[in-house]
């Protein structure tokens, strides 16, 4: 068996998933600067918005695999049903969370007016619309094919 731990950092399945991350977080936040001229870093590590960040990871994680390993392998087949499951849950679940969070933070602001309750707020940029998905999985793909050939 191989424990070259240095390795991990060689390998273009690694920096695919790593840089398609970035890369949407980054164009999370440049969206965020054109809509309101401020540069805000949380985009970087916040949940929600354009586009999905989870999307493009396990799609460049995916799409790596896919070249490097093929796509018949066990690794890809794997991968590919975690993505489907990160995507989904993005535009469903976490999607339903947030807009129970929106209307839960509404009904606050209402009572908190009239009576004497906490102010605290749920974070309401949960989950991801079917185009932030799609969006996220493009870039995904996109820096997946992009890093695995610049590797080889």
């Amino acid at each position: 068996m191989h424990y070259d731990v240095g390795a991990f950092f060689k390998s273009p399945v690694f920096w695919s998933a790593f840089s398609a991350y970035v890369v949407a977080s980054l164009l999370k936040s440049l969206g965020n600067l054109k809509r309101t001229g401020k540069v805000d870093f949380h985009y970087l590590t916040t949940l929600g918005g354009m586009p999905s960040a989870h999307s493009a990871m396990v799609c460049g994680l995916t799409t790596s695999i896919g070249l490097t390993d093929g796509f018949e392998s066990t690794a890809f087949v794997l991968s590919f049903a975690f993505a489907v499951v990160v995507m989904f849950d993005a535009s469903t679940v976490r999607r339903a969370t947030g807009l129970q969070a929106r209307l839960l933070n509404q009904i606050v602001d209402e009572v908190f007016q009239n009576h004497h309750l906490s102010a605290q707020k749920l974070i309401d940029i949960l989950g991801h619309t079917r185009l932030e998905v799609f969006a996220g999985m493009m870039v995904g793909i996109l820096i997946g094919l992009l890093t695995t050939y610049l590797f080889n």
